[in-house]
């Protein structure tokens, strides 16, 4: 049987203070949602040894085989599909399960923050992977059908009688119905190479009203004890310049969660009410706050499981990198990771946006039509009539 993460979820405080709705009909930047990642309080007794080990999660569902096979880099399996640099193994499964653990916590089991206008009927969850955003979803709604979609199939074999996954790439035409009620895209970060176009797909998928929710990564680790400012010789620094260069390279970038890069793009479509939100996501037990530091502890097992494999393509068959080399620069960043006197974190940022309703989009089409044309077809079409 499969198991809801939720059912294996500590009790988690209130977070509704954090993640208030920002109000509608603008495109807003959130930067304190989580008080400010200035403003957390630093756990001064913490155990530093115990904040290098981490905390072991729950151990992860058991993945259904695969029904590809997979390119192998250094022991590790990546999908077919030669442009996708994330590994598709059981290590980093595990990681992906970790990290929807600790967003779920951090977000009070919330799934979304879209303000549905009633009970979603049919959801897509763009990126799947192992599943379990989708199967939570599947059993917190359970009159909702629910679609999965992956490059990889490695969602597990049993899963809520309403969720269902299917094995696609998301960048080719969908050939889903258009009646979705919510679209969910998390942490697809650099493997996208035409943002626009996924979120059109998305727009023309949705049912008037339906949103779109997305959530992605900024791959810059920040510092406490640096501030704004890391010194270009550290390996914070290093990591993320070379993380860029390599998707850039690739052709499908990192910077997708710069200069309100999504919220603009789907202002572009047409999506309405946009609502961006930026949130600090502390690595490692340093916080004082009780659920910070859970957060912490999880978010530091996934980057400690999700380094290598991250690495490994990118690195070595992108940028040419020698293995060894591979394996020290990764070694290095694990190593100012677990360092509680930095006080690592990065952003997460979280836009959602709606489709406007068959009213509110005519409106739209009358306010764009072009009058100054029309006044002139009327008076050339006047102008024959009198002529007849």
């Amino acid at each position: 049987m499969y198991a809801s993460a939720k059912e294996e979820r500590m009790q988690a405080t209130d977070l509704s203070a954090m993640v208030g709705a920002t109000p509608a009909n603008e495109i807003a930047s959130t930067t304190d949602m989580n008080k400010n990642v200035k403003d957390i309080a630093v756990d001064e007794d913490q155990d530093s040894q115990a904040n290098k080990e981490g905390t072991q999660a729950s151990s992860t569902k058991s993945l259904s085989e695969s029904i590809t096979e997979y390119r192998r880099i250094h022991g590790r399996t990546f999908s077919q599909k030669t442009d996708y640099w994330g590994p598709n193994d059981e290590t980093q499964n595990e990681a992906l399960d970790i990290a929807h653990y600790w967003e779920t916590l951090f977000f009070d089991d919330r799934l979304f923050l879209a303000p549905l206008s009633r009970s979603p009927q049919k959801v897509l969850d763009v990126g799947t992977g192992t599943g379990i955003w989708a199967i939570d979803f599947a059993d917190e709604f359970p009159s909702a059908e629910v679609i999965g979609v992956d490059i990889s199939p490695i969602q597990p074999p049993w899963v809520p009688p309403n969720c269902k996954f299917y094995f696609d790439d998301v960048e080719q035409p969908w050939t889903w119905s258009k009646d979705f009620d919510l679209i969910h895209i998390r942490h697809l970060e650099a493997s996208i190479e035409n943002w626009p176009a996924l979120y059109k797909q998305a727009f023309d998928h949705l049912v008037p009203g339906g949103f779109i929710e997305v959530k992605e990564f900024d791959i810059t680790t920040r510092s406490q004890f640096f501030g704004d400012y890391i010194p270009e010789d550290h390996i914070f620094h290093q990591w993320a310049k070379v993380m860029f260069e390599a998707t850039d390279k690739l052709g499908k970038t990192l910077a997708q969660t710069q200069n309100h890069s999504i919220a603009r793009a789907l202002d572009a479509i047409g999506y309405v009410d946009i609502v961006e939100k930026r949130f600090s996501i502390p690595i490692g037990a340093w916080p004082k706050d009780p659920k910070l530091k859970e957060v912490g502890q999880c978010n530091l097992l996934y980057n400690d499981q999700s380094l290598e494999g991250f690495a490994l393509f990118l690195l070595k068959e992108v940028l040419g990198w020698a293995y060894p080399r591979i394996v020290v620069f990764v070694a290095e960043m694990r190593q100012a990771l677990r360092d509680p006197s930095l006080q690592a974190f990065f952003h997460l940022h979280l836009v959602y946006a709606r489709k406007p309703d068959e009213v509110e989009q005519i409106q739209t089409e009358l306010e764009e039509m072009d009058w100054m044309k029309v006044e002139n077809l009327v008076s050339l079409r006047k102008t024959y009539d009198e002529r007849s």
